[in-house]
């Protein structure tokens, strides 16, 4: 009896194994890698929800396409399953690039370039998205992924802090006087209060109207007036602390004026119930980075990008796909609802309910004048130099600047190799 209903078993098999190959020939299948969760470390609602509404519109619309996806995978472990994916040559036609990879995504050949289908889709307008946040999705000048979310840098207020020490919340076009003269008003080491913390040479050089490499990876500036000037800005500010190293928790007890923070930790825990659980201990708000003398209210940008796979063979169907999860305002708008990003679409965002505190002109304002980390090869290695010049610079008495310009030097030497 056994044989027999193992035989009966196998043939059943076989015969759904016929069926399913008849009904799918001709067919295709779209491998998408996704990660489960939030990428920002925020809560949100099913992760998977938006991408499933996507891809039955997607397969509704594309007959015999069938798309899938790996799921429970996490954000902390999808960079290691992408790259496994890719080195065993089975890496999805279409997947979420996070920002920290996209760099040697690029480099080591992984992504497609986007250009060409870009110019030859006439269904494709650039100008729907908040330039930065495209531009993240940029290497060398080449279009290599498509923005999905984007979180630009905020600064945090503890309001309760300055109200107790009689200061006006700052608006969102205040500078760095602004900034500095709070911080001294509300610094008392003696009772261990203090005016930020986290605050670096890199968010000030950001809002200072420069840049500490070129377009195309080719010079460092590191040695430039205005970056000098932002180096020794957050000197002077650290100087109020004196000595004493300002750390989170000093933040999380309410002891700290000033902390930059990504907007969709503001999003995530501004509204309530979710504000309870965290930050409950003192009132806060959130406003634009300040301004520095040769710059604006500018902030760092970070972006989730989608790109394609370099070795798809369904290239057509991938950014269809791509451009549907990017591009169309329906998923868009369910994305800016469920998540605690930013939509890449000037649109979905100026139609976003006016909920957030900071306004949504302040917010288009953040997002069209945001900045992105270069994307060339070296960058992380420049990167590291530059920071390490900058701490011993900073550990200096006075800030002469003659460091600086030998590790210029040295990089640029180092970008012409790379």
């Amino acid at each position: 009896m056994r044989r027999i209903w193992a035989g009966a078993a196998l043939a059943a098999a076989l015969l759904c194994a016929v069926f399913v190959g008849l009904s799918r020939r001709g067919g295709v299948t779209i491998r998408i890698g996704v990660y489960s969760g939030s990428y920002w470390q925020t809560p949100n609602g099913d992760c998977y929800q938006i991408l499933d509404n996507a891809i039955r519109r997607f397969e509704s619309t594309h007959e015999r396409v069938k798309v899938e996806y790996v799921s429970g995978i996490t954000t902390d472990s999808y960079s290691e399953w992408l790259s496994e994916q890719i080195l065993s040559g089975t890496e999805p036609d279409l997947y979420f690039v996070l920002p920290e990879d996209f760099n040697l995504l690029v480099t080591c050949g992984a992504l497609a370039k986007l250009d060409a289908f870009m110019d030859a889709d006439a269904a494709f307008d650039a100008s729907l998205y908040y330039e930065p946040s495209l531009r993240s999705g940029t290497f060398e000048g080449g279009q290599y992924a498509l923005p999905h979310e984007s979180v630009p840098t905020i600064m945090f207020v503890n309001k309760t802090l300055l109200e107790r020490n009689g200061i006006p919340m700052p608006r969102n076009d205040w500078t760095w006087n602004d900034f500095y003269d709070i911080c001294r008003r509300v610094t008392n080491v003696e009772a261990r209060q203090f005016g930020a913390y986290d605050y670096t040479w890199l968010h000030a050089l950001y809002s200072n109207g420069t840049s500490l490499f070129s377009e195309d990876g080719t010079a460092c500036y590191l040695s430039d007036e205005k970056i000098r000037s932002a180096i020794q800005f957050v000197k002077s500010l650290r100087d109020l602390n004196g000595g004493y190293q300002v750390t989170a928790r000093d933040f999380d007890l309410g002891n700290v004026a000033f902390r930059p923070f990504l907007f969709s930790e503001y999003r995530a825990y501004q509204p309530y119930p979710w504000r309870v659980k965290k930050y409950s201990g003192f009132q806060w708000d959130g406003i634009s980075m300040p301004a520095g003398p040769h710059g604006d209210n500018v902030s760092e940008l970070h972006t989730m990008l989608l790109g394609i796979s370099a070795r798809t063979r369904h290239e057509a169907l991938a950014w269809k796909l791509c451009k549907l999860l990017s591009l169309d305002e329906e998923v868009q708008r369910e994305l800016y609802a469920d998540s605690s990003g930013i939509s890449p679409l000037r649109a979905v965002q100026a139609d976003a309910p006016d909920s957030d505190r900071l306004g949504l002109e302040a917010i288009d304002k953040i997002m069209s004048t945001a900045v992105s980390a270069p994307r060339f090869d070296g960058y992380e290695q420049a990167l590291m130099m530059a920071e390490n010049a900058v701490a011993d610079e900073m550990a200096l008495d006075i800030t002469r600047g003659d460091g600086l310009t030998a590790a210029q030097r040295e990089i640029n030497v180092f970008l012409g190799k790379s």
